[in-house]
Formats: C-alpha cells, sequence, structure tokens
C-alpha cells in the first residue's frame, strides 16, 4: 500500500493560487485514475481535478471555498501501487497542454512557511479580504500579519489564527507600517481603545464600518468572480498610473464593406462575420509598428513580447466579464481572426472556457460599443501596459476634405481610447499608436477579399 499525496495544480504562469468550489469525493470513497476528485476555480476560469491514480480516499486537507495555494497538498489517496511514492514535479498546465488540469503525485516534502516579503506588494484573496472586514482588521494592520502561504501571503488560516490570539488578549501587530509605493492606499485609521484583560491592558482596534445601507436598500452579497474582478482593478489601478488618449475614426468603408460581404462570408466560411476580428487584424499591424505597446514590466525590466496574443473581453452568462486570448493573432487572416473570435466568444457565454483561454495575453481590446458606450476609460490587463477600448459607430455629419473642396457628408464614426502605463509609455507613443489604428481603421480597403 502506498499514499498518494494530491496537489493543488498550477494553470498558468500567473495564476498562484485556486478556490476549491466543490468536492466530488469524500473520505472513504473510491477513487479511479482519470476521475474528477473536485471542482476549482482560479480568477479566469472554472474547471476539474482529476486523479492520475486508483485509491481510496483517505484524508481531504481543505474544506469548500477555502482558497489554496498552488502546489499545496489538497487530498491522499490509499493506493496499491508502490511506484506512486516516487516524487514527481507538481504539473504546470501551459497553454499548448491538455485542456484538463492534472494533480501532481509528490512525495510528502518538508514545508517551512514563508515569511512576508521584505518591501513587497502583498497580494490578499477575496476570502482573506472578506474575514478581515468582517472581524474589524484594519488593512495596515493586516499588512503585518506573518503569511504561511506560498510568497509569504496571509491565508485564511493564518487570519483566524491571528483573530483568535487577539480575542484572547494577545498584542496586536503594529497596524500604522510605513505602505510601500505599490501597495492598496492605506485606510483611515481606526480608532484605539483599551480593554483590560488577565495579561493588563492592551490597545484593541475597533472595527471599521462595513455597511452605508440606510433607507430602503436591498443589499446583495458580490459572487465569487465579481470579488476577484474588484480586486484585480483596485489592483491595476494601484500599478500602473493610468493615462487615456482619445481619437475618432471615420470607419465608413468598413462598415460598407461588412455589410455587402457578411452573407457571403457566413455562407461560405459557416461563422458571422462581426466587427471584432476587423479591430483585431488593425491592432495586429500598428503593435508591430509600435512594439513596446506589446510588452509588461518586470521591476525595472522591460519585457519585450515577441508573440502578439490579443485579449477580448467577453461577456459571462453571470454578466461579468472575461478576457479569453486570441493566440498568434499575428498568424492568422481573418477568417481565422474570425473563427477564433466566434469560437471564445461563444466558449464564454457557455460556461466552456478552458484555462489556457485565458492565459498568456499581451494586449486588450475591449468593444464597449456593444453596450452602445460612444467610449470608454478602460483599465489595464496586468501585466500588460496597455488596452484599447473601440465605440459604438455612429452616422454623424463631419467635413470631408477632397481636392475640390470641403464639404459635409454623414459618415460612420467611431471613438477610440487607449489607456497605457505611463510608467514606460509616454504620450508620444500612446497618442501615435492609438492614430496608427484609427488610421488602418479609415483606409480600410473597401475592395478588398477576405
Amino acid at each position: 500500500m502506498a499514499i498518494v499525496e494530491l496537489v493543488m495544480p498550477k494553470l498558468g504562469e500567473s495564476i498562484m493560487e485556486a478556490t476549491i468550489l466543490r468536492w466530488h469525493k469524500k473520505v472513504g470513497d473510491a477513487v479511479n485514475a482519470d476521475e474528477t476528485v473536485l471542482e476549482i476555480a482560479t480568477d479566469k476560469v472554472d474547471t476539474e481535478v482529476p486523479s492520475i491514480a486508483t485509491g481510496e480516499m483517505t484524508e481531504i486537507l481543505f474544506k469548500e471555498n477555502d482558497v489554496v495555494p498552488v502546489g499545496a497538498i489538497i487530498a491522499r489517496l490509499r493506493t496499491a501501487d508502490a511506484a506512486a511514492t516516487a516524487p514527481v514535479l507538481p504539473v504546470t498546465i501551459a497553454p499548448e497542454a491538455s485542456a484538463t488540469p492534472v494533480a501532481a503525485l509528490v512525495a510528502k516534502p518538508e514545508t517551512t512557511p514563508l515569511e512576508k516579503p521584505a518591501g513587497g506588494v502583498r497580494f490578499y484573496s477575496p476570502l482573506v479580504l472578506t474575514i478581515a472586514q468582517q472581524e474589524g482588521i484594519s488593512f495596515n494592520e493586516l499588512e503585518n500579519i506573518p503569511g504561511s502561504g506560498n510568497e509569504g501571503r496571509v491565508t485564511k488560516k493564518d487570519l483566524l489564527e491571528y483573530v483568535a490570539h487577539k480575542q484572547q488578549g494577545g498584542i496586536t501587530y503594529p497596524a500604522t507600517p510605513a505602505p510601500t509605493p505599490l501597495s492598496p492606499a492605506p485606510q483611515p485609521a481606526a480608532p484605539v481603545t483599551m480593554e483590560s484583560n488577565s495579561n493588563g491592558s492592551s490597545p484593541k482596534t475597533a472595527p471599521l464600518p462595513v455597511s452605508f445601507a440606510t433607507g430602503h436598500v436591498e443589499i446583495q452579497e458580490m459572487d465569487r468572480m465579481r470579488k476577484i474582478i474588484a480586486d484585480h482593478m483596485v489592483r491595476s489601478v494601484h500599478t500602473s498610473p493610468h493615462v487615456t488618449s482619445f481619437a475618432e475614426a471615420d470607419v465608413t468603408h468598413l462598415v460598407r464593406w461588412r455589410d455587402a460581404v457578411k452573407t457571403k462570408f457566413e455562407k461560405r466560411e459557416g461563422d458571422k462575420l462581426t466587427f471584432t476580428p476587423l479591430f483585431i487584424e488593425a491592432v495586429v499591424k500598428c503593435i508591430k509598428k509600435f512594439p513596446l505597446i506589446n510588452s509588461s514590466l518586470d521591476g525595472d525590466k522591460i519585457l519585450l513580447k515577441k508573440d502578439i496574443n490579443i485579449g477580448m473581453a467577453a461577456a459571462l452568462p453571470s454578466g461579468n466579464l472575461i478576457v479569453p486570448v486570441i493566440k498568434n493573432a499575428d498568424m492568422l487572416n481573418l477568417v481565422g481572426l474570425s473563427k477564433q473570435v466566434n469560437y471564445l466568444a461563444n466558449a464564454a457565454r457557455t460556461n466552456k472556457l478552458k484555462p489556457e483561454d485565458t492565459q498568456n495575453g499581451t494586449f486588450t481590446l475591449t468593444n464597449v460599443g456593444t453596450f452602445g458606450s460612444l467610449t470608454g476609460t478602460p483599465i489595464i490587463n496586468q501585466p500588460q501596459v496597455a488596452i484599447l477600448a473601440v465605440g459604438a459607430i455612429k452616422k454623424r455629419p463631419v467635413v470631408v476634405e477632397t481636392a475640390q473642396g470641403d464639404s459635409i457628408a454623414i459618415r460612420q464614426m467611431m471613438y477610440l481610447s487607449l489607456s497605457y502605463d505611463h510608467r514606460i509609455i509616454d504620450g508620444a507613443l500612446g497618442a501615435s499608436f492609438l492614430s496608427a489604428v484609427a488610421h488602418e481603421l479609415e483606409n480600410f480597403d473597401p475592395q478588398r477579399e477576405f
């Protein structure tokens, strides 16, 4: 007999933890190889974790809704396969690998709790932030709780132990550390009261207000994905100094061409021709002219991405947005782009996106015009350095310049907005890239074939 340890799989380079949604097995159940053991969720997608061994479930180490770091042991199986005890590295699901995550078999490792990174920026899961708010733990106080999670992160267990210690009259950690440049904005100082206990008087932080509900108010709990989106938006704004530039484009030729060929396109290719692949085609051409737009930052190092992977914001059935990624968009023609756009949009609508469908984006396009908006100021999808929003296409009277003179005509007009990371993209580069995209759209060839 041998013990097989099931670990939380790594679902991508930037994914450091996942939330357990549901266990399909309980202690004592028989488990077959490749049979689903549990469902997990990351900030990208939900997916299933199968077993790669046959045996009996002997131990489950985490409960549903627990946030678990990548590589942590989540369950143990008893199996007759002695070879299963051989140590194997945890599996990373790469974009080109199987869509189904695989749990790793590992020998029992010796683990040492990690200390809080000195001067580093800490990430807090939505679960930890929710517990801290409920228990009246201020952000500054949270910053000083030692974490045993991956890279020194504070886990649910760390926080609950701290709360229990605090309720028993233990000394709290300092509540006013010097904030780091990229840390979330410090919360207002909480009032301090003195309470007597068996160890004498010790300071206790009063809870911050958690609700502003007055009058007739319906209170709705954020769903898991909305909490994750909210956290990412705040972290993006605190990470990158955002600047947004605006432009408008006369897309009359593009609109007329699409109207003329869309029926033929759908009949021949079996897919609808939307505006999105046409926008992506223009973006790809301009990224090749301005490669710094297709980069990310690692400290003071600029990582220029040679692959052009375009993310496109898509709606989920819940109403939340997700950003599936078209890999190597520069290698696809218009038909290929259209098929990828339709496949990913449909997969998002039906909750069938795979983990690799949302990984390794290098630039993002969001079509706010889909919802009737003329323009917007999008938030950068970290760790990228720019995001383009395209607004609704509207007919407007505009001045048209010709060799014979100026005239006023009804044209199909559209606003574009580019938000970019001002740490490495200055106004000149951002505006030049945006103008180049507008120029590509305005000078669309109405005689082209698809």
